[in-house]
């Protein structure tokens, strides 16, 4: 199937979508501020350059679109009717890719903790799931353990 709209078109609204600062990472490294979390955002020096990073406990924190990322049995990864051999292809090395740095940084014993977009989304919804999802990544961050998805 064809795409439904111009190459220009497709262009301009691909263009418009940001790669860093996004409004789920906004929100999430404000509540980490506010519970006295010191992070870098952004960091080139850690590799796969997540989106924070928080030296205090060694922990690179993605937050991770469920679209662009594939986030299993999630309503927001769904596929495209067009163009499909090329999104099938794009998705295949974003997900490669992901797998590529987590195993980096494993290796490295650096934490990898993934906050799925949806899960951000729910956050802002429910105050009673934001207090929970906090207090598990609060958790998993003075935890022995080095992978996490919520």
């Amino acid at each position: 199937m064809a795409d439904t709209i111009s190459k220009e078109q497709r262009s301009k609204n691909m263009s418009a979508i940001r790669n860093k600062d996004t409004k789920p990472e906004i929100y999430l490294r404000k509540r980490l501020f506010a519970l006295g979390l010191r992070y870098r955002k952004n960091a080139t020096y850690i590799f796969g350059c997540p989106d924070i990073f928080i030296p205090k406990y060694k922990t690179a924190i993605f937050v991770n679109g469920c679209y662009w990322h594939r986030h299993n049995g999630c309503k927001y990864a769904y596929h495209p009717k067009s163009n499909i051999v090329f999104w099938e292809a794009k998705f295949s090395k974003n997900v490669n890719r992901d797998a590529v740095v987590r195993e980096h940084l494993l290796s490295q014993q650096i934490k990898c903790l993934v906050v799925w977009e949806c899960t951000v989304k729910r956050m802002k919804r429910a105050t009673e799931f934001e207090t929970n999802t906090i207090e598990q990544i609060l958790s998993f961050l003075k935890s022995d353990k080095l992978y996490m998805e919520l």
